[in-house]
Order: C-alpha cells, then sequence, then structure tokens
C-alpha cells in the first residue's frame, strides 16, 4: 500500500513537472515570437509608411487631406508625365541604365574570365586596388571627370553618365563574376576542348549558360545603380532634353511652391522599373550572390 501512495505521488511530481515545463516553453516561445515580431513590424512600419505617403499624394486629388486615396485620381501622372516633360527622363534613364548593364556585364564577364582561369603576376594586387577603389566617394571624381568629359566633348551628353556609371561599377561586377566562374568547375570546359570545342566556344556553349544567376546578380546591380544615379547627372547634365528621372524629380521642387502630387506621381514612375526588375529576378539574384560568395 505504502509503495502503491509513493508511485501515485511520484507520477503526480512527475505530471506537475512536465506542466511546469510545457508552460515554461510557452512563456519561452511567445516571448521568443515578440521578440521576433515587434521588431519585423517596426521595421515594415518604418519602411513601407513612406512608401503608403507617396502613393497617397500620387493618387489622391488636389487639396485632400485623406488618409485614404479615394476617389483615386490620375491627374498628378498626367501633369507630371504630359507637362514637365517626364517621359523623355524615362527614356532617357532607360538609355542610361541598359546601355550601362550591358557594357559593364560584357566586360566583367570578359574580365571575370580572366580573373578566374588565367594565373599572372600581381593578380591579387590587381584585384585588391579594384576592391579599394569602392571606398572612393564618387564626389572626390567629379571635378576630374567633368574635366575629362568636357576635354571629350562629352558634357551635356548621356555618353557621360554611361561611362562613369560603367566605370564605377565595374570593379565590383569583375570580382563577383570571376566567383560565379570559379564556381563552375574546370573540368566542364576541359571536356569542351577535348570534344574540339575552342576556348570562345567552350566559354559560349559551356560556361556561360551555367552563369546566368550570376549575369543576373551583376546586371541587376549595374542597372540600379545607373537609374538612380543623382550625383553625376546633376553635374555633367545641363539641357532638359538631356535630364534623367532624379534630376528630373529633383527640377520639380520649386523655389516658392512644389505640387507634391506631380513629385510623388513622378517617384512613383521612377521606383515602378525598380520593382518590376527585382520581382522577375530576385531568385536569380539570391542563387547568384550565394554562389559568387562561395569562393573568390
Amino acid at each position: 500500500m505504502t509503495g502503491l501512495v509513493s508511485a501515485t505521488t511520484a507520477r503526480s511530481g512527475v505530471a506537475s513537472a512536465t506542466t511546469t515545463l510545457q508552460k515554461r516553453r510557452s512563456r519561452t516561445s511567445a516571448t521568443d515570437r515578440a521578440l521576433l515580431v515587434v521588431p519585423l513590424v517596426l521595421y515594415l512600419a518604418f519602411t513601407l509608411v513612406p512608401f503608403y505617403w507617396m502613393l497617397l499624394f500620387a493618387f489622391r486629388p488636389a487639396g485632400s487631406t485623406a488618409l485614404v486615396p479615394w476617389p483615386i485620381t490620375f491627374d498628378n501622372f498626367a501633369t507630371v508625365w504630359n507637362g514637365s516633360g517626364f517621359g523623355i527622363y524615362f527614356q532617357n534613364s532607360i538609355i542610361v541604365a541598359v546601355a550601362s548593364l550591358v557594357v559593364s556585364t560584357v566586360i566583367a564577364l570578359l574580365g571575370g574570365y580572366a580573373l578566374a582561369r588565367f594565373p599572372f603576376r600581381g593578380k591579387a594586387l590587381f584585384v585588391l586596388a579594384m576592391l579599394c577603389t569602392q571606398f572612393i566617394p564618387g564626389a572626390m571624381m567629379l571635378i576630374p571627370l567633368f574635366q575629362i568629359f568636357n576635354g571629350l566633348g562629352l558634357t551635356d551628353n548621356l555618353w557621360s553618365l554611361i561611362i562613369s556609371d560603367t566605370v564605377f561599377h565595374l570593379p565590383l561586377s569583375l570580382v563577383l563574376m570571376a566567383g560565379f566562374i570559379r564556381n563552375v568547375p574546370m573540368e566542364l570546359e576541359e571536356a569542351a576542348w577535348v570534344d574540339g570545342c575552342s576556348r570562345v566556344d567552350a566559354f559560349r556553349l559551356v560556361i556561360l549558360p551555367l552563369l546566368r544567376p550570376g549575369i543576373v546578380a551583376v546586371g541587376s546591380f549595374a542597372f540600379i545603380s545607373a537609374w538612380n544615379n543623382f550625383l553625376f547627372a546633376i553635374m555633367f547634365l545641363s539641357s532638359q532634353d538631356q535630364f534623367t528621372i532624379p534630376v528630373g524629380l529633383s527640377y520639380l521642387l520649386g523655389e516658392f511652391g512644389t505640387d507634391f502630387g506631380a513629385l510623388a506621381a513622378g517617384g512613383v514612375i521612377a521606383i515602378v522599373p525598380v520593382v518590376v526588375i527585382f520581382a522577375y529576378v530576385q531568385r536569380f539574384l539570391v542563387q547568384g550572390l550565394s554562389a559568387g560568395a562561395v569562393k573568390g
């Protein structure tokens, strides 16, 4: 009888301890969730509220103070697109961004292949020098670049932006692309050589298809960098028909008044290509950056 009572007491103690442990775990998991959710909510609010405010001003009728854009109007978009020449700014930005993307990606492919496959004296020092250039602020290079472009007759010309954007983005593109190419096994290229391919054919037929995530990653950064560049554009361009979107947006800020609806509509137009591009390339972007970070 005493043994039965002891066993019952032991089971009760175990059950009580288990219940206490479960409650403690529940409180701990709730605390962990709170520590995770609260900062994320605050970060999302800090990030998304300005975007909502921009959308509110863009789609809200002029003179309205409502916190919900209703009724929705597109008058601000018509004003900024037709009245301020924003269509020309958009076209110029597309030209600069696409040209910078193509030029920097092609050079990064060729240079990255050389860094990944060919040993040469001073390669480590060359890579270090390229990476060190990323620490130089663009503002320090404005005067030398302006003098160079002025001597070449490229001021107030979109080529000045294409060249400067490509040059400043190229070191990072080269290093990233070299890392991507190193992750492609050399045996695949050697097998193509055995089958009769030249080095160029092996690169084109074997390596290039495997570099799609890397090409997307490098190209995306080049496009966004050129699309958002304001400092060089405001310095090198002076004619309104050569302005890009960042410069055009700055000229919507008047001295005695600002049409915030038109300014917000211009901001919405400016971010649409970026959002569309990242929505399409995000899976390639993550894959490419992960691949390029493994070696290199």
